[in-house]
């Protein structure tokens, strides 16, 4: 039961850090929180690492007499969805890259949706 939670944790944690831009349409300190997410995420994709949510779940699940898996949240739920290939390091940059790439377009929809201020004369 508490794998399945962190399971969901991780899951909203790659959405948000993927979409979680949205959210300072609504909020102005959402940037303050969100931006660290999303660098995090870049960063463990880039770095081909394993997030601690992972490793959470997988200690979860044998604590719980199940098995757990030796590949990244991405590779083992996610991937077979998105790409049943399988994760390269190619892939892995792609994956990095969307989250830059999403995330850059989100922001400038911000920007420039905010009206001008008007100028002192």
């Amino acid at each position: 039961m508490w794998a399945e939670g962190v399971l969901l944790l991780h899951l909203a944690f790659i959405l948000f850090a993927v979409f979680g831009g949205a959210l300072a349409a609504r909020w102005r300190w959402m940037p303050l929180v969100h931006l660290p997410a999303a660098a995090w995420a870049i960063f463990i994709e880039l770095t081909g690492r394993i997030c601690p949510l992972t490793d959470l779940e997988n200690y979860l699940r044998l604590r719980a007499g199940q098995t757990g898996y030796t590949e990244s949240f991405v590779q083992h739920y996610l991937l077979a969805v998105i790409y049943p290939a399988g994760l390269t390091r190619e892939l892995q940059w792609l994956l990095a890259a969307t989250v830059v790439v999403v995330n850059i377009a989100i922001y400038a929809w911000l920007v420039l949706r905010r009206p001008a201020r008007p100028r002192d004369v």
